[in-house]
């Protein structure tokens, strides 16, 4: 995962009757994520059109891993099995990533950027409601590994060279947004604790359209810093 804007700017609003199987999905869902995200990185390194690309995605895939196993570890304190706490989300995010493989190098980099930015400003949200230890493993397990700053760079770049491309990539990440939210709302749907840990954190129905706002305004800017519209 890659987050670069959209950090919510509220003060964080701790759930006090946060219970442990809260926790565990949401380290559980952040682990899988991890690790297909070293997955498709590993993958997407070998579209790459030079070896530098290669290997600053194969850079970036490694801390993918140095992330999945902090969770792990977390899971394994607290006494929860990591595959296990996994398994409810692999399905979903699986379906998300063969639903929306890219085809391309440049698919790709916007893929990572757009999708995975998209969830982590969710999941940076989230944390706000987390006891202090959990807060700041998420938040570091979503740092940017770089990979944010190099999509923008190569994917404006490929623009400048060809405006046709934007086009393209453009309806490429509409599609992306779509499939995650799809996704996402099926997961919210399925796991009670994680639905109620997100109602009561962001007070009711309201605060989670306020939230929600936050991550639009924030894919709008990720939109524009890669040269598309959304």
């Amino acid at each position: 995962m890659s987050p670069l804007v959209g950090e919510s700017t509220l003060p964080p609003r701790k759930v006090t009757t946060l219970t442990q199987n809260a926790v565990i999905d949401l380290l559980g869902v952040l682990a899988y994520g991890e690790l297909t995200a070293f997955d498709r990185l590993a993958e997407d390194a070998r579209m790459a059109p030079t070896t530098a690309g290669r290997a600053a995605l194969a850079t970036m895939a490694a801390a993918e891993m140095g992330h999945y196993k902090l969770l792990c570890d977390r899971l394994a304190e607290l006494d929860a099995d990591p595959e296990k706490a996994m398994s409810p989300f692999t399905a979903p995010i699986d379906s998300f990533h063969d639903s929306t493989r890219p085809s391309t190098w440049l698919e790709g980099l916007v893929k990572a950027y757009v999708g995975d930015s998209l969830a982590a400003d969710f999941y940076r949200e989230v944390a706000n409601f987390l006891d202090d230890s959990t807060r700041t493993l998420v938040l570091s397990v979503l740092a940017d590994t770089g990979h944010a700053s190099f999509a923008v760079r190569e994917v404006r770049a490929a623009i400048l060279a060809d405006p046709a491309i934007g086009g393209r990539l453009a309806l490429w990440a509409r599609r992306l947004v779509g499939e995650a939210m799809t996704q996402s709302q099926r997961v919210i749907a399925e796991r009670d604790q994680l639905a109620e840990l997100l109602i009561t954190g962001t007070g009711d129905l309201a605060g989670v359209g306020e939230l929600l706002n936050r991550i639009t305004t924030a894919h709008t800017e990720r939109m524009g810093q890669l040269g598309l519209s959304s």
